[in-house]
């Protein structure tokens, strides 16, 4: 996973990442596998830090980049 060194999020907007998180993994076909995790989560930390606070943006970008990182 990448490192975030720069990153700093209040508690609110943990909370809106680590739902982001949750729904994006959750809505993953069986079996999930940990690199898709991971990927979802860069995205996810990178989106937030450049200011996103929607949780539906947070989820349908990491799904996105995940989709498209899965054809290269």
């Amino acid at each position: 996973m990448k490192n975030f060194p720069e990153a700093e999020f209040s508690p609110e907007v943990i909370e809106l990442m680590t739902r982001a998180l949750k729904s994006s993994v959750a809505s993953l076909p069986d079996p999930v596998n940990t690199a898709h995790i991971n990927l979802i989560a860069e995205s996810i930390l990178r989106t937030a830090n450049e200011g996103e606070r929607e949780v539906g943006a947070l989820q349908r970008i990491a799904l996105m980049e995940l989709a498209l990182a899965s054809y290269n």
